[in-house]
């Protein structure tokens, strides 16, 4: 059975796929991860690390000499920061069906072993040591195309009807890093690292166009999107795909945190309102740009129905030669309904009918301009009023 009792948590900013003189940083040992007698996940920075680096996240992990010690809940007693490397949704179901096929019990698999499991694949710039992803993936597909996209699907597909022939090891390697709901696939496009996804089996047909023209449309209201395409299919109108935000031009990894990461919280249960964001924004940034970019970004959800606005949908980069938070690019924007049909993070409160009042409410808590506001949030609206096309009942 696979255990670990204490990972080695390390911050390597060159990537595998960086260029020799993209960063001058190397690789380092951030600190510690042990499990307790009472089976919480406690952290320790390292001493070099407390001399030369920074808070993993400034809110619980504080850069000084100390053992942290989480809660037990609702993180099941790992820090926030640290539960955002472990893929959840997609990526779980395809490790979850892997170690079940290699005779492992998938209930009796804890975080630490888990993050074991992620080890130097995860998102942003953490990984970890030892790395057990070997011991249950044989094979990395030495390459794959953009034009075997439609052959990824129909195996993605495969997986969720059971079929005990999927190619998880190919499925794992590209994918199961990621986080969300929907399958996915981190492939390099054009020498750049891309996440495409596709269809689940809740998701529309037309679901990639949706998110493409989603994504077009939040662009075109002074959202900060990363690149997007749409990749062609023989099976669909096409499948949307992002280039990675958590790596650099040249390949280099980057600090990501989610905001349920740094309010160690979960996003499984709507627990936010957009009050809170734009206190933790103001916190992390102090920068009120900042605040007008969450500004766009509720008033986009809010106008164009995308309700599955969550605490892992809002994520933060750290700037490692600046020594400052920003927010992230927006990311996984389309139609959609979360826990009742009502927003995950509240507006002001409301979560079912949110309007201007609202929208304008938040503004004025977070100091912004409540003339700015008001004309910043009637111009989204307006255009936003084509992607109701996509609306459904």
């Amino acid at each position: 059975m696979l255990s670990v009792d204490r990972l080695l948590v390390l911050y390597d900013p060159r990537g595998a796929a960086a260029k020799p003189s993209a960063v001058d940083a190397k690789p380092g040992i951030v600190g510690t991860l042990a499990r307790t007698r009472d089976g919480l996940f406690a952290f320790d920075y390292h001493d070099d690390w407390i001399k030369g680096g920074f808070s993993l996240n400034p809110l619980t992990l504080p850069l000084e000499k100390r053992v942290f010690i989480p809660r037990r809940n609702p993180l099941d007693g790992m820090f926030g920061i640290f539960k955002d490397s472990l893929p959840d949704g997609w990526g779980r179901l395809l490790v979850d069906r892997s170690l079940c096929a290699h005779g492992e019990n998938p209930f009796a698999i804890d975080d630490l072993v888990r993050l074991a499991i992620v080890g130097s694949s995860g998102m942003g710039a953490l990984s970890y040591e030892p790395d057990y992803s070997s011991q249950l993936f044989s094979s990395v597909p030495s390459a794959v195309h953009k034009e075997d996209l439609d052959v990824l699907a129909k195996e993605c597909a495969s997986v969720f009807n059971e079929d005990p022939s999927a190619d998880l090891d190919t499925l794992y390697a590209l994918g199961a890093s990621s986080g969300g709901a929907r399958p996915k696939a981190l492939m390099t496009v054009d020498g750049h690292d891309w996440i495409i996804k596709f269809p689940s089996t809740t998701d529309p047909k037309n679901i990639g166009e949706q998110e493409y023209t989603y994504a077009s449309a939040a662009q075109d209201c002074g959202i900060e999107m990363p690149p997007t395409r749409l990749f062609p299919s023989r099976l669909c109108l096409g499948y949307f795909g992002a280039r990675r935000f958590d790596r650099g031009l040249q390949g280099q990894r980057i600090h990501m945190a989610s905001a349920a990461g740094l309010l160690e919280t979960t996003h499984r249960v709507p627990n936010l309102d957009y009050h809170i964001l734009m206190r933790l924004t103001l916190r992390l940034t102090q920068d009120m740009f900042e605040l007008k970019r969450l500004f766009r970004l509720m008033c986009f959800n809010v106008f164009a129905h995308n309700r599955d606005d969550h605490s892992k949908n809002f994520s933060f980069l750290y700037d490692e030669p600046g020594a400052l938070w920003m927010l992230s690019p927006a990311y996984d924007l389309s139609y959609s309904s979360s826990f009742r049909g009502e927003h995950a993070t509240t507006i002001n409160g409301n979560g079912k009918d949110p309007g201007h009042d609202d929208i304008l409410a938040v503004a004025r808590q977070a100091g912004i301009s409540p003339r700015w506001a008001k004309t910043t949030a009637k111009e989204i609206e307006e255009r936003t009023e084509p992607l109701k096309r996509f609306w459904r009942s």
